[in-house]
């Protein structure tokens, strides 16, 4: 059951699964600035953005989009990735950060399914395995290795160097690519085959 279904099969359900969605998409900005801070970046740090509150990374867009679409994003977290060291691994961790900080959300709901414990009614059922869809679609989204999605930066810090000069100068077309690829709906079965192998890690299937 979706998101925008569980609104009107149970109400209840879906405004308590606002608030943890909600920070699904807190805690994958969060993760980018906990892992900058780490490799030498304090720029969230200092900007206020390692905060839990949602005031700090709330985007109206984003949040709506979670909602109507089934994934969306808070304001991006502020990083300069110049001040990484070292730059490559500083690059692929802060960039793999958010992605992990989703996929470890899903993996504790499903894991919480499975034990099925005594308070395991229907309502909390629907609401975790929600939950877990959600970000494990948001994980698969953010490793698409298109500009300016995570998945980029990720490919571009295992890149030799020349042929991230190149990686760089067609990072100009990615939105709108990006853009073209969802409006169309043909980026769909790529995210498919990622969340497969998401959940295949989790031990799901």
């Amino acid at each position: 059951m979706g998101i925008i279904s569980l609104l009107f099969h149970d109400p209840a359900a879906f405004l308590i699964l606002v608030i943890p969605l909600l920070y699904s998409v807190i805690a994958h900005e969060t993760a980018h600035g906990w892992a900058a801070y780490l490799f030498g970046d304090d720029t969230a740090k200092r900007s206020g953005r390692l905060s839990i509150n949602p005031l700090r990374h709330i985007d109206p867009v984003g949040t709506m989009a979670l909602v109507f679409v089934g994934f969306g994003w808070a304001r991006p977290v502020p990083v300069d990735y110049s001040k990484l060291r070292p730059f490559r691994l500083g690059l692929i961790c802060v960039s793999s950060a958010g992605i992990f900080a989703n996929i470890l959300i899903a993996a504790g709901a499903l894991y919480v399914i499975k034990l099925e414990p005594l308070w395991m009614t229907k309502t909390p059922a629907v609401i975790l395995s929600v939950m877990a869809r959600i970000n494990i679609v948001l994980g698969a989204f953010n490793l698409i290795p298109i500009p300016p999605l995570d998945g980029s930066k990720i490919l571009f810090g295992f890149l030799p160097s020349a042929a991230q000069d190149k990686f760089m100068r067609l990072e100009r077309y990615g939105f709108p690519l990006l853009l073209v690829l969802l409006i169309t709906g043909a980026i769909e079965p790529l995210i498919k085959v990622i969340e497969n192998v998401i959940l295949h890690m989790l031990l799901v299937r």
